[in-house]
């Protein structure tokens, strides 16, 4: 299993703010970059078009209030996949990161963990702005 995990970024905002933002799926299109589009989403799950790549459909299937979202696929994608989001308080709000757990092949993971570091950095950043 593969594991690549975003910077860690710092919100303004109380744990409890950021959790109940990413414990809704239909926030996470305001996470994601401009290659995703056919986005629908409910408050649980999500579906979307990777340009150029796959279609995927997530859902939420942890939510933990002290400061943990999991995300893993509601149908067959092409690869096993785990999403984590973790938040922790800190003095001046909280911070967050969020960890891509995925099953790669040698040959898929060489192509594909450029893309997804990048994926994971760019939710990241985008939770600091979104929230």
């Amino acid at each position: 299993m593969t594991s690549i995990q975003s910077e860690t970024v710092q919100i303004n905002k109380p744990l409890a703010d950021v959790y109940a933002f990413l414990a809704n799926a239909n926030n996470h299109q305001k996470l994601m970059p401009e290659s995703i589009y056919n986005w629908s989403s409910t408050e649980d799950e999500c579906k979307f078009t990777i340009q150029n790549m796959a279609k995927l459909e997530l859902k939420i299937s942890e939510r933990d209030p002290a400061g943990k979202i999991v995300i893993i696929p509601s149908a067959k994608a092409p690869f096993d996949i785990k999403i984590e989001w973790v938040v922790s308080e800190t003095a001046s709000g909280c911070s967050a990161q969020m960890t891509i757990h995925a099953d790669l092949n040698p040959f898929i993971k060489m192509m594909a963990v450029a893309p997804l570091t990048k994926l994971v950095n760019h939710q990241a950043q985008s939770l600091v702005s979104s929230i």
